[in-house]
């Protein structure tokens, strides 16, 4: 069974990571939560459950006003043509519905079947603005205190410079 808010709030805590979350009225797109939030500060991000060609599911984390050029990322990641996850698999992995991906639902990934790319011009900003497992809310944390929760979760995200996807990945 999923985690429920409680528990990711009780996770939070455990870590001893300070966090503030603001209610407001369900948002599924990026351009319906720049409405429904008000002037909320910090970094609003988006994520997207993906999935490749051979299966392996990625969680793609990034600012909310980024283009993501998925033909890019793939071959960044070393990824065989991404698309977008099913919503019944993002139930079943990550606890969430579509309209509330968020890193928080790797907190249910304990199969560890999601690989995790993060937006390093996103971890420069602060605070960072996700939902906690629910659309109809925003939660607030440091970039620092959303990589300890990640790594808790057993996962060693990937940061990813967007500003140079075009480039040429860095050599091994």
């Amino acid at each position: 069974m999923a985690a429920a808010e409680a528990e990711l709030f009780a996770r939070l805590d455990q870590l001893g990571i300070t966090s503030q979350t603001f209610h407001h009225p369900p948002a599924f797109t990026v351009e319906e939560a720049k409405l429904l939030r008000g002037r909320l500060p910090g970094a609003h991000c988006k994520s997207l459950f993906l999935k490749d060609r051979s299966g392996q599911l990625w969680l793609v984390v990034c600012l909310e006003d980024r283009r993501v050029d998925l033909k890019l990322l793939e071959k960044r990641i070393g990824a065989g043509r991404l698309s977008f996850g099913k919503p019944e698999l993002l139930l079943e992995v990550l606890g969430v519905t579509p309209g509330s991906v968020t890193p928080f639902g790797l907190i249910n990934d304990t199969g560890h079947r999601v690989k995790v790319v993060l937006d390093r011009q996103m971890l420069a900003e602060t605070p960072l603005n996700y939902h906690p497992l629910k659309n109809d809310r925003t939660t607030q944390l440091a970039p620092a205190d959303l990589l300890r929760f990640i790594e808790s979760c057993g996962h060693a995200p990937e940061l990813v410079d967007f500003d140079t996807l075009a480039e040429r990945p860095p050599a091994p």
